[in-house]
C-alpha cells in the first residue's frame, strides 16, 4: 500500500480470503482503493467455475473475497503492475450510469473516519456488495 501508484496491493483477511486494492499515491504514501465487486462481463462460466458454481450469478463477483476468488487473485499478483499482463485495469469508457456513496463495510476501527461516504458503487447494479447507509 506504500505505492508504487498503479499497482496492486493484495492481502489475506480473515485467514481465507484475499483483497485487491489499487495503489493511489507516491511510493511511501500509504493509500489504496479496495476493489469491492466487479460485474463479469467476459469469461462467466471460469469465474462461476472459480467461485464453485454459485446460483445467481450476482453472486459471482459481489464481494471483495469472491472477486479475488472468481479471478484467481491471491498474494502472488501483490506488487503486480496494473497496466501488465498478469493483471490489468482497463479504461473501457463504459457509462455506468449515476455513482452512489455510502460508508465503508467492515471498518469499525475506523474511528472517526467510520462512517465518511468513501465507498462508491454504480447505483442500483446488481452485482455491487452489500450497500451500508449513513445511520
Amino acid at each position: 500500500m506504500f505505492g508504487p501508484p498503479g499497482y496492486a496491493y493484495v492481502y489475506m483477511i480473515y485467514g481465507f480470503y484475499f483483497c485487491l486494492n489499487v495503489v493511489t499515491e507516491p511510493l511511501g504514501y500509504p493509500a489504496a482503493v479496495l476493489i469491492r465487486a466487479v460485474e463479469p462481463l467476459e469469461n462467466v462460466d471460469l469465474m462461476r467455475q472459480l467461485r464453485n458454481n454459485p446460483e445467481c450469478e450476482t453472486n459471482i463477483a459481489s464481494g471483495p473475497g469472491k472477486l479475488c476468488m472468481a479471478m484467481s487473485i491471491d498474494k502472488q499478483l501483490n506488487g503486480a503492475d496494473l497496466l501488465g499482463a498478469a493483471i490489468w485495469i482497463e479504461d473501457r469508457k463504459l457509462d455506468p450510469g449515476p455513482i452512489g456513496a455510502s460508508p465503508r463495510v467492515g471498518v469499525d476501527y475506523a474511528g472517526e473516519f467510520k462512517k465518511k461516504p468513501w465507498r462508491f458503487y454504480v447505483e442500483g447494479n446488481p452485482h455491487v456488495s452489500r450497500v451500508q447507509f449513513k445511520s
